[in-house]
């Protein structure tokens, strides 16, 4: 078994190991700068994502909401995955792939930012909920893997973690969003 889980962890430093790639980087500074820039408007951080992405949109929100590393004012950041009242309703009466879409449609406005995560790139519920921000005029980020193609058509700017792997691309979604949180307390309440 120790061998396997040194190959675990090797594949695990090598995809964090391409994020250092300067297009990479350039990504995430520009994910950071669309979130600095609605946060410093007093604008709105909205996320979802299913399953696995569902908690890393949880997280990313609690981080803004709460704090990351310091002691600072709240950002105004909403998980649209967290209400189980709201997503049965709307499952129910619409569509499951409508559940995140509705809720854009509720609680977007221009200059909010939307933040899609899908490790596949594939899931109708997140694709729809950009298709609607999008048409809202608001600024859509993705966070996907290597095969997400059709989430990555529907963005403004879209992190694509470095392999076709889940737990690879949800490990390294998990590094970049503590990264972006770092810089979003940095460049607006100082270091």
């Amino acid at each position: 078994m120790k061998d396997r889980i040194s190959e675990l962890i090797k594949g695990s430093i090598d995809a964090k190991q391409k994020l250092l790639l300067p297009e990479q980087l350039t990504v995430i500074e520009g994910v950071a700068a669309s979130v600095i820039e609605a946060c410093k408007g007093g604008r709105k951080v909205l996320l979802c994502g299913n399953g696995g992405s569902a908690a890393d949109s949880q997280h990313f929100a609690a981080e803004l909401v709460s704090r990351f590393e310091k002691e600072r004012k709240a950002l105004a950041a909403v998980a649209l995955t967290t209400d189980t009242s709201i997503i049965t309703a709307i499952a129910n009466d619409y569509a499951y792939d409508r559940v995140f879409a509705r809720q854009v449609e509720a609680l977007g406005q221009k200059g909010d930012v939307f933040i899609a995560i899908s490790t596949s790139g594939g899931s109708a519920a997140v694709i729809k909920a950009a298709e609607q921000a999008k048409a809202a005029g608001i600024r859509v980020i993705g966070f996907t893997g290597e095969k997400g193609a059709r989430l990555r058509e529907k963005c403004d700017i879209c992190f694509i973690a470095p392999s076709a792997v889940t737990a690879r691309i949800q490990e390294c979604h998990g590094l970049v969003i503590h990264i972006i949180c770092s810089l979003v307390e940095e460049k607006l309440f100082g270091k």
